[in-house]
């Protein structure tokens, strides 16, 4: 996406409380066994906020999800709830639970309970008791701070190994405007309009039409295009809540300033992209892969999807095996029209970069610089079709024995 102006992004700390007016927390509430690890992150904005989301396409959703869906059916929001341990789903109350987590928000916070979007993460099918939201939601409420979104980041996560936050600074004719995220997502990430749980906040002032507009076109160029695994999980969540505090002039159109946020909210996503491929369960490697020259974007968007997708190319990152001819495999199972008669193929990394595959052919190449190419922590496919000029990325990581360790015994 290209803007009409020059736009500076910086990098800033704070998370989803970078943006003004936002404050957030996390505790631990008993819903996970291990006391060190927090389970319950609250949102709250000082004002009411446009709110888009986009949900898994999973046909089993988690209840958290369709109560979000008709909390922000009138485009607004003011708090995000979400817990991590238990994935509410596949229970004969979950709606239920659900509906009565809103309202305690609702109560410990002023609110509405159609104001809260819910979220919940962790394991499918296990009862998820009130209680730990009764005790704990007016607890958390009275320590929510503008430096609290470091705690709700933690509080998301399950199988991840770190907590992942992130936020930018940018102006809109003058006005500073900002960003942020937070994201958790390490296992059953093969995303269907949505990625494992994203939470954006901003202080642009925009409609719920436009920001809905922003949010589900980026999630095709980014947030849809991760794999670790090949498993769409049934609690798939990506929202963005926007306060409109930072006083820039509504955006209610696409012009330029429409434009520029597109450009910040695909930075973000790009970020939680990346570190959800990169904390992929028993990772040691991230994947990226770009796809240059193809005949059209929804080709190059499921051809580089593909790639990282496919398991014996995984499995060959792993093990250092410059095995394109798992990659071309991939590319020629991939749905849609277009040539492949003369696709070149490199790889890259920071220790150097080599070509494989030529006119969709072998290349002759060094097997030891490859190897040392495919030693590094980060690993760049970089394909060029040679059949048009679109260009499109998807995100993943290694295959490992790890993985299948860490699922062999999620539950315990």
């Amino acid at each position: 996406m290209t803007t009409t102006q020059l736009t500076t992004f910086t990098e800033l700390k704070g998370g989803i409380c970078a943006p003004k007016g936002f404050k957030a927390g996390g505790i631990h509430s008993g819903i996970r066994k291990n006391k060190e690890k927090l389970d319950l992150a609250l949102l709250v904005s000082d004002m009411p906020c446009a709110t888009a989301a986009v949900y898994t396409q999973n046909k089993v959703k988690g209840a958290p999800i369709l109560v979000t869906q008709a909390n922000i059916a009138n485009g607004y929001s003011q708090a995000m709830l979400c817990n991590s341990g238990n994935a509410n789903t596949c229970n004969h109350d979950g709606v239920e639970l659900a509906q009565q987590c809103c309202e305690l928000v609702a109560k410990a916070t002023g609110l509405k309970a159609t104001d809260v979007v819910i979220a919940s993460t962790g394991v499918i099918g296990q009862p998820l008791p009130l209680e730990p939201f009764v005790n704990f939601i007016p607890k958390l409420t009275a320590c929510l701070s503008e430096n609290g979104g470091t705690l709700a980041a933690q509080a998301i996560m399950t199988t991840d190994t770190h907590h992942k936050e992130f936020a930018l600074e940018f102006v809109l004719n003058g006005k500073v405007c900002k960003i942020g995220a937070m994201t958790k997502g390490s296992g059953m990430i093969h995303p269907n309009m949505a990625t494992m749980l994203t939470f954006i906040t901003t202080d642009v002032a925009i409609t719920p039409e436009m920001l809905k507009q922003a949010l589900q076109n980026e999630v095709k160029q980014s947030l849809n295009q991760i794999s670790v695994d090949g498993d769409t999980s049934t609690n798939d969540m990506a929202t963005v809540m926007a306060n409109g505090l930072a006083g820039n002039a509504l955006i209610n159109e696409m012009n330029d300033d429409y434009q520029i946020f597109c450009d910040a909210l695909h930075q973000v996503c790009v970020w939680a992209c990346r570190q959800i491929a990169k904390d992929g369960e028993g990772a040691t490697k991230l994947l990226e892969c770009t796809v240059n020259n193809a005949s059209n974007s929804t080709v190059a968007l499921a051809i580089a999807k593909s790639i990282i997708s496919s398991d014996l190319f995984k499995s060959a990152m792993f093990g250092a095996d410059a095995n394109w001819g798992r990659a071309l495999c991939a590319i020629g199972y991939t749905s849609g029209d277009f040539s492949v008669n003369n696709i070149e193929l490199r790889l890259k990394s920071d220790k150097g970069e080599i070509l494989v595959c030529k006119h969709s052919s072998y290349f002759p190449f060094d097997e030891d610089l490859a190897k040392e190419v495919l030693s590094a922590p980060e690993i760049q496919i970089l394909v060029d079709m040679n059949d048009g000029n679109v260009m499109a990325q998807a995100w993943g990581c290694d295959l490992t024995y790890e993985y299948v360790r860490i699922n062999g015994d999620y539950r315990s």
